[in-house]
């Protein structure tokens, strides 16, 4: 792909925050082993590891793909994981990253995606995010990213309070959706979430619409994970005491309410430069706007 100077100042706002803040007792913060954190979903056979058992591979065929979820589920917090998605001709293969509040993709579920789009050799792969409440998503966008996301790892997070969600790649802000601080039906802040990850054929859909398809002569294709990190509000039935107590933490405290100076810049940049699709400017699909749409990421 095409490369491109990324002439955005160095972010320090996570790294300042994380360092500064004084997690309350009942917050999760860990970036321990897979075996600590995760459950295979389905196909173990599809799952590897590094000798050390640092990196974690997942791999597609064509009789099937593999995923993994965390053991715990949590509300609100900061969520990590470093990358490296499928090289070469991908066309048609999806890399899902994401939480969800169910097991399966339920009628009523809350979730939050990153979903990487394979392509065809050479061609720039795109990130998709959407945002359900309640089981309704149908809030996509589009970016393109300002590097290759198959030669090397890349942070992928997630930063989730009561106040805004926000998606990060390598600590940039991509995508900030905010509350507007009433009940609504479009701001999932109520079901706690596992984190997911996958890859999976959809080839009937990710590639330029569905019109290229999967060559599965080229398969396996296999995407790689290694240092996840969570600090955040681990769920335990029927109602955790760190919820009462997030604004302990920083992921929960004033300055996490809303983007820093030098975050703006760049999430000014990728507005300006990485937006492929923006759900909130299709006027098409949605003559009425929904009514998040009109809340100012700036704020």
């Amino acid at each position: 792909m095409e490369r491109r100077a990324f002439p955005m100042p160095i972010l320090l706002y996570v790294a300042v925050f994380i360092a500064a803040s004084c997690s309350s007792s009942e917050a999760a913060a860990t970036t321990s082993s897979f075996d600590d954190n995760f459950s295979i979903m389905w196909s173990e056979n599809h799952f590897t590891t590094s000798a050390d058992k640092q990196i974690w591979y997942l791999s597609l065929d064509k009789d099937t793909g593999c995923g993994f979820q965390t053991k715990q589920k949590y509300r609100f917090g900061w969520f990590s994981m470093k990358i490296k998605l499928v090289g070469g001709d991908s066309a048609g293969v999806v890399t899902a990253y994401y939480m969800c509040s169910e097991n399966g993709a339920g009628p009523e579920r809350d979730e939050l995606d990153f979903e990487f789009l394979g392509n065809r050799t050479g061609q720039p792969y795109l990130i998709q995010t959407n945002v359900f409440k309640n089981g309704t998503g149908n809030r996509e966008m589009r970016h393109q990213l300002w590097f290759d996301p198959t030669e090397d790892y890349h942070s992928y997070s997630i930063l989730w309070n009561n106040h805004q969600i926000v998606f990060f790649v390598d600590k940039v802000p991509i995508r900030v959706y905010k509350n507007n601080g009433e009940a609504n039906n479009f701001f999932p802040n109520e079901k706690p979430m596992y984190l997911f990850s996958s890859i999976w054929n959809a080839d009937s859909w990710a590639t330029r619409g569905g019109l290229e398809k999967t060559d599965w002569t080229k398969a396996p294709f296999v995407s790689s994970y290694t240092d996840f990190s969570v600090d955040a509000c681990q769920w335990e039935d029927p109602f955790p005491a760190c919820v009462s107590t997030t604004t302990d933490n920083w992921w929960d405290q004033y300055n996490a309410w809303h983007l820093s100076d030098d975050q703006k810049k760049d999430y000014a940049w990728i507005q300006r430069n990485m937006v492929i699709y923006d759900y909130c400017k299709d006027s098409e699909r949605f003559p009425t706007l929904p009514v998040e749409c009109p809340l100012s990421p700036w704020e």
